[in-house]
């Protein structure tokens, strides 16, 4: 089951960058300001993507999905790790 944890989130996160990237490449063709901006600060590329929603609402919220899918992954994997080491503990008295 751990391992489905670890596909999960591979996979939710080569999806993210694949939908950052779509709308990073958006904000260059705006403005060389944007692209930098929204490369260099953090959260700057989703009020980018507010900004123009009309055009990036698809790339938006599959960006979106693949995050909640790598941070599901994420928690699966540590949720399995964490029961793996405490039943190789062993018991407290």
């Amino acid at each position: 089951m751990g391992t489905l944890g670890t596909i999960l989130s591979f996979v939710g996160g080569i999806g993210a960058l694949i939908f950052g990237i779509q709308i990073l490449i958006h904000a260059f063709k705006t403005s060389v300001g944007w692209g930098i901006a929204s490369l260099l600060i953090p959260f700057v590329i989703f009020i980018y993507a507010a900004k123009h929603w009309d055009e990036l609402k698809t790339p938006t919220l599959r960006m979106i999905g693949c995050m909640v899918l790598a941070m599901i992954g994420s928690a699966i994997g540590v949720f399995f790790g964490i029961r793996g080491a405490m039943q190789g503990m062993p018991p407290v008295q």
